[in-house]
């Protein structure tokens, strides 16, 4: 099996899962006060002091999470005051979670290429706007968004900015990420880590409503018993991940040029690679002919690829970053999505390439 679907879900990594062993042997909840509990809690605020300093922001500011979906829920309906604006491509946890907040929410659109310019985002906010959020990374196409000047350009209108890093953190500076922006989300299985857990991380001075009631977790903001071991994983996951993020990208990168470049031979015009300023791993492709079809074909052949977002995987509608992006729904319906990892080989995306190309035939 050729595992090219690395952007829905990263292999454990073995170093992650050692370092996570001991704290999967601790009987004590963190919050308990006896010895168990105390060390419990010493794994977490271990954890809590190393993805900071990741990150370059202060250990006060991690809150702990069960992943992505939760930390932008968190953020769309607890950071700031006033309506938000978001993007038209940003993930769903941001898209559904908008409607839920008190305040009024707007779209900002995206370009062809599937970016946020500072026009766009500028002629989407209003004297209300509280909060904006722009994506570091696109999940389905990779296009990596200007967060810097939206960033001041919001700041400057006097609100707050939060962008999801949860594809981001494998290719991008999280310490450039967070210098900018007021809020960021993450997740560990995007790294290499274990599912169940991630982080949001907002910065001090800025409001944040509680999301979970139920306990005085993460400073009263966030109930519920704290997944001690997964946060050490994820603590894990996110060092290696940055400390290795240009050898991944040069990785990568190269990987995904050589497969776009397999299909363009046959294919010519038939194959569009979809997106600009694309982070170096994702390779987001709209093929003639393409279809789930298509995609059960490549995974009975033995190579598991996806159409875009695991988390919308079933659902019938076209992909929203697709039509965001002008795309027609017949287009978005032919959008194939390949992502490539630290273990990915040449070899691998050679054959899957040839995979591909067989499977269009027959189709």
């Amino acid at each position: 099996m050729i595992y090219l679907d690395h952007a829905a879900t990263a292999p454990l990594r073995p170093e992650v899962l050692e370092a996570m062993m001991p704290a999967l042997g601790e009987i004590g909840n963190p919050d308990s006060l006896h010895g168990y509990g105390r060390r419990a809690a010493k794994y977490v605020t271990d954890a809590r002091d190393r993805i900071a300093g990741v990150c370059g922001v202060s250990p006060s500011e991690v809150y702990f999470t069960s992943g992505g979906t939760e930390a932008d829920n968190w953020a769309v309906l607890g950071m700031g005051r006033g309506e938000a604006v978001c993007s038209a491509i940003e993930h769903a946890a941001v898209l559904s979670a908008a409607p839920q907040r008190a305040e009024n929410t707007r779209i900002c659109p995206v370009s062809r290429d599937g970016i946020v310019t500072e026009t766009q985002l500028g002629h989407t906010m209003s004297e209300r706007t509280g909060l904006v959020c722009v994506m570091t990374v696109n999940n389905e196409t990779g296009c990596i968004q200007p967060v810097e000047q939206l960033a001041a350009l919001t700041h400057a209108r006097g609100a707050h900015f939060f962008t999801d890093c949860v594809q981001a953190a494998c290719s991008q500076d999280l310490r450039r990420v967070a210098a900018c922006a007021d809020g960021l989300s993450l997740s560990g299985h995007k790294l290499g880590g274990p599912k169940g857990v991630g982080a949001l991380i907002v910065k001090k001075g800025v409001p944040l409503r509680p999301l979970i009631a139920g306990g005085e977790q993460e400073r009263g903001l966030r109930g519920g018993t704290l997944n001690v071991a997964g946060i050490v994983g994820f603590a894990k996951a996110l060092e290696l991940a940055q400390a290795e993020r240009e050898r991944f990208s040069a990785h990568t990168a190269a990987l995904r040029d050589r497969f776009e470049r397999k299909l363009a031979a046959v294919l010519g015009d038939k194959v569009r690679v979809d997106g600009a300023n694309r982070a170096p791993n994702l390779s987001h492709l709209t093929v003639k002919g393409g279809s789930a079809v298509l995609l059960n074909l490549l995974d009975l052949k033995g190579v598991a690829a996806s159409g875009g977002a695991a988390c919308s995987a079933h659902d019938p509608k076209p992909s929203h970053v697709m039509l965001a992006m002008g795309r027609t729904p017949e287009e978005a319906a032919g959008a194939l999505r390949f992502s490539f990892g630290r273990e990915t080989t040449e070899a691998e995306v050679d054959a899957a390439a040839s995979v591909l190309l067989d499977c269009l035939g027959r189709l």
